[in-house]
């Protein structure tokens, strides 16, 4: 399987029999066991056997005329906090390693299934996906493809996270496309720092039923894959609508609001210049691009002056294994769970209004305007080496959760697409709408990766 070759590449292959499914995933395969690759610190497990026998399946049911759907033999990989039934389900930590299988599938990866789509295994993520970063200590870190170092794997940048193995597993030909969840990012910042296009859908859409939560008033499930085409066929067949058919809306005329405050502070050279090209070019196109202060950015800060929802809804998850066990978690991860301990009833209540309050403020503001434009990240990938100090991880995460994680805030939907010139650093330019927004801002990112690609 060609690494760039989009999922109606692959469909068209596959229904004039250019290919098929097992020598997808026989490539698949292969790449992922070159001891010079990123396929260890990449995947926590790898379905070998499963993922053959599956790919015989869909070949004999194409063969017979039976295939579930177009689709039906694609090899895509899976974030390791879905439930698949027979298997354990460890979200990038030690301390799950001996859980029982589970005994369903969870309802977004059923459908899958149900497509015919073939799961090569299961992707390395920042523990309990607690981080925008994608370090993890217990299975290593895979790293973004941008100027990596031969041979040592200390030496390179980060991938993003907490879907790190994710975008890995895109941007080197492990899989066609890839399932991850995204709570303040988690989709679209390793999306960015690999060069790939990244979704977060409006969070109710799609069921998180056996997915390991991390926030559930923020949590969400989104594919990370080539094109935006690509996640606009995933996310129809995520949110049970595999027949949806998106137009491609053209750019000329589109109404954009680029916002002035907080999305561009810190930003380095690399991602601004690609913006700012981004932006020459949508212009060029006829967007018609407005440029203000978005009320609701500064809101969001206010309201998190008590604590946030992520802490919160995390502690109240692991207040028993850290109780028992906390010495087994990544320090990094633990010390931003236990401060969800302090947050009041009180506080808490009055965040889930003023979340209530501030997404209808941002709902007004966005009537008039076909979607938001701004970095996904701030910054372009930064070294593993940048991360030795606690005090750096910090300050790093909060720049890159900062900006998509207000979109999670804001009950909306969001798509990161690479913006950054040929031979650049990645860069991701991020559209975003109010919630249920999903299939125009897809059909919208169809046509703007066209310009801004």
């Amino acid at each position: 399987m060609p690494p760039r070759q989009t999922l109606n590449d692959l469909a068209g292959a596959l229904s004039l029999s250019a290919t098929t499914s097992r020598q997808l995933v026989e490539d698949c395969l292969a790449r992922i066991e070159n001891p010079a690759g990123e396929g260890a610190r990449t995947f926590i497990r790898v379905d070998a056997a499963q993922a053959r026998a599956s790919a015989d399946a869909m070949d004999m049911l194409r063969r017979a005329n039976r295939a579930p759907s177009p689709y039906a033999g694609i090899p895509i990989s899976i974030k390791d906090l879905f439930d698949v039934a027979g298997e354990t389900t460890t979200a990038g930590s030690k301390i799950l390693a001996d859980a029982p299988p589970a005994q369903q599938t969870a309802p977004a990866i059923a459908r899958l299934l149900a497509a015919g789509f073939v799961p090569v295994g299961r992707t390395n993520m920042t523990e309990f996906a607690f981080s925008g970063v994608g370090i993890n200590p217990h299975y290593g870190t895979p790293r973004s493809p941008w100027e990596r170092a031969a041979g040592d794997a200390t030496i390179g940048h980060i991938p993003g996270g907490s879907s790190s193995g994710a975008a890995v597993s895109v941007t080197d030909g492990f899989a066609a496309a890839a399932i991850g969840t995204d709570t303040g990012g988690s989709c679209r910042i390793p999306a960015a720092l690999c060069g790939i296009t990244g979704y977060k859908p409006t969070a109710r859409r799609i069921p998180l039923q056996g997915a390991t939560p991390l926030a559930p008033s923020l949590d969400s499930i989104g594919p990370l894959a080539r094109t935006a085409a690509c996640c606009a066929t995933l996310d129809a067949i995520l949110g049970g609508t595999p027949d949806r058919v998106l137009p491609r809306i053209a750019v000329s005329g589109l109404r954009l609001l680029l916002p002035t405050n907080i999305a561009f502070a810190n930003i380095d050279d690399a991602v601004e210049n690609a913006l700012d090209r981004a932006v020459l070019r949508l212009d060029a196109a006829g967007a018609l691009i407005d440029r203000r202060a978005l009320p609701a950015f500064d809101q969001i800060t206010e309201a998190h002056t008590k604590g946030g929802f992520a802490a919160t809804e995390a502690y109240a998850w692991h207040r028993t294994l850290l109780a028992t066990g906390a010495d087994r978690y990544d320090p990094r991860v633990a010390s931003r769970i236990l401060p969800g301990a302090d947050m009041s009833g009180a506080n808490y209540f009055l965040l889930i209004q003023a979340r209530a309050r501030i997404i209808r403020q941002f709902e007004a503001d966005m009537a008039p305007y076909d979607a938001l434009i701004l970095p996904t990240v701030p910054i372009a990938p930064p070294l593993l080496s940048e991360f030795a100090s606690d005090h750096a991880y910090s300050r790093l995460n909060y720049l890159l959760l900062r900006n998509p994680s207000a979109i999670n805030f804001l009950n909306g939907c969001a798509v990161s697409l690479p913006c950054h010139a040929p031979g650049r650093a990645p860069a991701g330019l991020m559209l975003a709408a109010p919630g249920m927004g999903d299939a125009r801002l897809l059909s919208l990112a169809c046509g703007v990766e066209g310009v801004v690609g």
